[in-house]
């Protein structure tokens, strides 16, 4: 079966046809990019053909993007010289696109051509956009759920079948930014007004055969391919153009730190593009494309961002022989901010929330926040009145428990006390259906234990939602010693309604993510009370590409949370418990008043609106800094390698089924360094023995905390990677 298909009209028009069979979306693979040259040559060989449109066998949408294993063959058929075989692939698919464009006509004078339309019935992302920015015009379907752009940046690499060098032609550099440089994905109608696209309308294949077939000589050439052609906004060379690069590289180096290569090399090209002509600026892409794609970043970033998120979210780690446990009616025991974010997201999507608290105040303060939500949505334009009274209409806030029967899932939010939790699961489990799994949305106690006062602890579960629970895209499913595999998959197939990505781990105290922000945290604490000073480790995290430094995260999360959290583990652990001098510091912070932004005091000062205005000097009042600071490389090493070898340590343990979650789930749960592709992959990217190395070195240091766990020493002494031992691959050896 063919990707692309050819039909020839009596009225002269070809129409090309992208349908990938058994694809819900187009993507674009190494045999469809020659079946769409072949037919594209036919198209232009054939004299009864006066114009081609090409579109999509797709309902609602165009493409995709690339189907990223074309990269990997690409490096495999280049044997010793991978770098040789992208840029020469890379060239391939410029050359095709630049067919597509000039369309027959005589490279020198610009005439002779035919017509070259796209007719997009709706999303059109990557390649999918690229293709159509090569035609000569682009006619987009009127469906305000389509989304049309660059997104490339958002996994580690940037638009390198020549949508780059298209964009800041057609655009220039302020107006291509951000799309190229934030990979932003826009409704039909915006891509029309930003120039992304030419015609919104209500059949683009009508319009597009249309006006292939009154498509006048001139409306053929590019702008860049026209005699007298100036970027927009000026190129570099031109007092305004030089002023938007230099501001560019600023906006850029400030956002990124410099951790991220692909921004870094997107600049380069659309820099070193600008300033020769169109085809050259072409070979400059694909060069700058070539270095991104050879920094193992990338492939890290692609891996875990797209490939590994995609599989889990598809349910790569689902038990099978489960039939479907499609969520119908939902309870959500505790409407405060964790109950109520979760019953915000499920009514939104369209499930049926019984929003449960200890009286009818309560509860209707966390139906108030989905209210409040919709209210900020329709105020941006993002939601509608309509859309708003059926969401709420979905959320019955009440405190009577008798609401709950007919529920098939149970997520449990109240207040982190083993006692009150085991009160409520009895209390519960009396009136729901013998059927219905039982979810606790605890963060930090041991599934196994919580599940002891239920009746059916097969359908016991732990579902641990991150917060603000609208806006985080993690939730990681917790496995108990009894929990059975129908509650594993109802839990998956629920986050999937709510559009997350799920990662499942087995039962241990703080589970994965905790497990690794805890030490990350504690480290940040421990350098504070040595005197390190806490600008310099927020930015040494920072610049290893982390969203906020830890200083501010501990800030943002509530100082007194880590403090209880604190005397929570010290009481189950006793003796075992270690020593641990951050632990005074949050104490005493807590004993201050300074429990954070949420109380406008912390390691920062506030300001009444909540503003930060700076570090807090009685940190430093207290905890006097070192007159002479540690190595910006020490303190990145101390952070990155206290989350790192924990993440070690729940593989070893089993904490951990599959290598993937370890790495989707530290990027999306906390933020860990993007770039890096997660705590895993950054093992792979340094070397398993040189992680070994710095291991002995952290801990003659600084202490048993930065022990080598065994598992690390073993590759280390083999030279394995984590993903060579570990990944889809080699599991399915």
């Amino acid at each position: 079966m063919n990707d692309f298909t050819m039909a020839k009209g009596d009225d002269g028009v070809a129409v090309i046809t992208w349908d990938v069979p058994e694809k819900s979306m187009n993507v674009m693979s190494l045999h469809g990019l020659q079946e769409l040259s072949d037919l594209f040559d036919d198209a232009l060989a054939d004299e009864a053909v006066k114009g081609i449109v090409i579109t999509s066998g797709k309902d609602g949408s165009f493409a995709g993007g690339m189907d990223l294993n074309i990269l990997a063959k690409m490096k495999e058929d280049a044997g010793d010289d991978p770098a040789r075989g992208l840029f020469e692939g890379t060239m391939q698919m410029h050359a095709l696109l630049r067919k597509i464009e000039l369309a027959g006509m005589d490279f020198k004078t610009k005439k002779g051509g035919k017509p070259v339309a796209a007719a997009l019935p709706g999303t059109a992302a990557g390649i999918g956009l690229e293709l159509p920015l090569a035609t000569h015009r682009i006619f987009v379907a009127d469906n305000p759920k389509a989304r049309i752009g660059l997104p490339e940046i958002m996994v580690g690499i940037f638009p390198g079948a020549g949508g780059t060098t298209r964009l800041v032609r057609k655009l220039g550099a302020m107006g291509a930014s951000q799309f190229l440089l934030e990979g932003k994905m826009v409704d039909p109608k915006k891509a029309k007004s930003a120039g992304l696209i030419d015609e919104v309308v209500a059949d683009p294949l009508a319009a597009a055969r249309d006006w292939v077939l009154n498509a006048k000589g001139a409306d053929l050439v590019k702008p860049w391919d026209a005699k007298g052609y100036k970027m927009p906004g000026g190129a570099p060379y031109h007092p305004a153009g030089f002023m938007t690069f230099v501001g560019a590289n600023a906006m850029v180096h400030g956002k990124t730190q410099g951790a991220f290569p692909a921004p870094k090399a997107l600049l380069s090209a659309v820099y070193e593009g600008a300033l020769v002509d169109f085809d050259t600026a072409l070979r400059i892409e694909a060069r700058w494309f070539t270095n991104v794609l050879m920094n193992p970043s990338s492939g890290a970033m692609i891996r875990s961002l797209f490939l590994n998120k995609e599989a889990l979210e598809k349910g790569a780690v689902r038990p099978a022989g489960v039939p479907d446990q499609t969520v119908k009616k939902l309870g959500v025991l505790g409407a405060g901010m964790m109950g109520a974010g979760i019953a915000l997201v499920s009514a939104m999507a369209g499930i049926e929330v019984v929003l449960i608290d200890r009286d009818q105040a309560a509860a209707d303060k966390g139906k108030a926040y989905a209210e409040s939500y919709a209210d900020k949505g329709i105020k941006r334009g993002k939601s509608t009145p309509e859309k708003k009274e059926a969401m709420l209409g979905l959320i019955n806030a009440t405190p009577d428990l008798d609401a709950l029967k007919g529920c098939d899932l149970i997520i449990e939010a109240v207040f982190e006390d083993p006692s009150v939790k085991a009160e409520m699961t009895q209390k519960v489990e009396a009136i729901i259906p013998e059927d219905c799994i039982f979810a606790s949305n605890t963060s930090t106690l041991p599934i196994t234990e919580l599940a002891k006062a239920s009746a059916r602890q097969e359908q016991f579960i732990g579902i641990h939602f991150f917060s603000p629970v609208e806006k985080m895209l993690l939730v990681e499913i917790i496995k108990g010693a009894n929990t059975g595999d129908r509650a594993v998959a109802k839990a998956l197939d629920y986050v999937r309604q709510i559009r997350k990505t799920p990662i499942v781990v087995n039962d241990a105290r703080f589970f994965y993510a905790n497990r690794c922000i805890i030490p990350y945290m504690n480290e940040m604490l421990r350098m504070i009370t040595e005197g390190v000073a806490m600008p310099l480790i927020d930015h040494a995290a920072l610049q290893m590409g982390f969203p906020v430094g830890p200083v501010q995260l501990n800030d943002e999360t509530s100082i007194d949370l880590g403090a209880k959290i604190a005397r929570a583990t010290k009481a189950a652990m006793g003796n075992a418990y270690p020593d641990n001098p951050g632990d005074d510091l949050i104490f005493w912070m807590e004993e201050q008043g300074r429990l954070g932004r949420k109380s406008k005091a912390g390691f920062f000062d506030y300001d009444e609106a909540g503003k930060r205005q700076g570090y807090w000097a009685g940190v430093t009042d207290k905890y006097p800094l070192l007159d002479d600071q540690p190595d910006l490389i020490e303190v990145q090493e101390r952070l990155m390698f206290s989350q790192a070898l924990e993440a070690v340590r729940a593989l070893e343990e089993g904490v951990l089924m599959d290598i993937r979650e370890g790495d989707v789930g530290a990027i999306l749960g906390w933020g860990f360094a993007p770039w890096s592709g997660g705590p895993l992959s950054w093992l792979d990217i340094i070397g398993t023995p040189y992680a070994a190395e710095r291991c002995d070195a952290l801990t003659e240091a600084f202490g048993p905390r930065f022990t080598c766990p065994p598992l690390l020493r073993e590759m280390a002494a083999k030279g394995q990677s984590f993903y060579g031992r570990f990944g889809p691959k080699a599991a399915a050896a």
